[in-house]
């Protein structure tokens, strides 16, 4: 029986519980940032003799009690945690509360939200000493603004099984999915709700202005909702309710009436390695309809605790924390020349894409809540 494993992103962020089953077994050896100098909060975050790190993130932690402890264990900062539903909302927070910061650090915006952030200078630069790093986490942004730390593509997912018993071809186009044989069975996350949605609703713009026809991304996103495409607020819903091909098969409450939707192109490897090298779900490698995703940790503008947020940027970062983000956030490391394992076919089953969407960081953020209220008027959703 495949066991259940959390998608990030919309870091919906369940997948990141899943870095409390290995990390708290990691041999962390010495002090991070400062190791030869008091930890100081700056002003700091009043808590009597305490020195505090407030982050922000997602309503699941991306990190268990038990790693936040080896942090404290070995700088004296202790970690308060602000939980959000999804990455909107680390940003909605942000916003909300610009002239008065409740945090010190941001932890899981991604580069569909990043930029928006920068516009309203919510962010501050780091002092963090970063190791050399992957080239495709740092081609979004590349300032000082954020740091990677953990990084996937996302695209279409498919049943390859439901497809062989229904006699469909395998989908090479994102036309095909208008067809009378899909009538039904796609599920999307809503880009408004969902950070996984938003990438790919990114991806399609690009792949709709890479033809040479006058179809819109719009326009299409029309034709999937007139051929009834199920539209979810969220990852969680669409995979673990509605897709038939990945381990939402054994949870309560599931429907399978999706034989396709949205996730990483690496979740087919993920459902392997839990499932001893079986899987019926398979990456669909559509030239320009994946999406690059980076998620980031920022210094947040007018936050207290500098010197223990930069601390905790170096631990995300440490070889002992970020050569295992595969097993234990399954996402990809940013350190450079890391890969997934080969064990139980998790690298074999997770296809790189061979071109992903070539929207810059700058343009969606200048477009974003445009392409947000074309994207609802053309499906009619909120």
């Amino acid at each position: 029986m495949p066991q259940p494993y959390p998608c990030i992103g919309g870091f919906e962020l369940k997948w990141h519980v899943l870095v409390s089953l290995l990390m708290v077994s990691l041999p962390f050896s010495g002090c991070l940032g400062t190791s030869n100098e008091e930890l100081i909060c700056n002003e700091g975050r009043d808590t009597g003799d305490d020195c505090v790190l407030t982050i922000v993130t997602y309503d699941i932690n991306a990190l268990s009690d038990d790693v936040l402890n080896v942090f404290t264990n070995q700088t004296g900062v202790k970690i308060e945690m602000i939980r959000t539903d999804d990455a909107g909302g680390i940003l909605e927070l942000l916003l909300l509360t610009k002239d008065n910061p409740q945090a010190d650090l941001a932890l899981g915006l991604d580069n569909t939200y990043l930029q928006t952030a920068l516009q309203f200078d919510l962010l501050a630069d780091h002092d963090a000493r970063i190791p050399e790093l992957d080239s495709k986490a740092t081609q979004p942004y590349n300032g000082m603004k954020a740091v990677p730390f953990d990084q996937g593509y996302i695209c279409l997912n498919a049943d390859t099984q439901a497809l062989s018993e229904n006699n469909i071809s395998f989908p090479s186009s994102l036309e095909e999915l208008t067809g009378p044989e899909w009538k039904g069975r796609t599920a999307f996350p809503s880009p408004v709700t969902s950070s996984p949605g938003r990438a790919f609703m990114v991806a399609t713009i690009d792949y709709f202005e890479q033809q040479s026809g006058d179809t819109t991304a719009f326009d299409w996103w029309a034709d999937m909702a007139d051929n009834d495409a199920i539209f979810t607020s969220g990852w969680t819903e669409a995979y673990e309710t509605h897709y038939t091909g990945g381990y939402g098969i054994w949870e309560p409450g599931h429907i399978g009436n999706a034989w396709l939707t949205v996730s990483y192109c690496h979740s087919p490897g993920v459902e392997a390695y839990y499932s001893e090298n079986t899987t019926l779900s398979s990456a669909v490698d559509i030239d320009f309809a994946s999406f690059s995703q980076v998620e980031y940790a920022s210094l947040v503008n007018g936050g207290k605790a500098i010197n223990a947020a930069n601390a905790f940027i170096e631990f995300l970062l440490s070889d002992e924390v970020n050569t295992n983000m595969p097993e234990n956030n399954l996402m990809y490391s940013v350190l450079d020349g890391q890969d997934l394992p080969e064990s139980n076919g998790y690298r074999y089953h997770s296809p790189v894409p061979s071109q992903p969407s070539t929207i810059e960081m700058d343009r969606i953020g200048l477009e974003m809540e445009d392409w947000l209220k074309e994207w609802r008027d053309s499906t009619n959703s909120i």
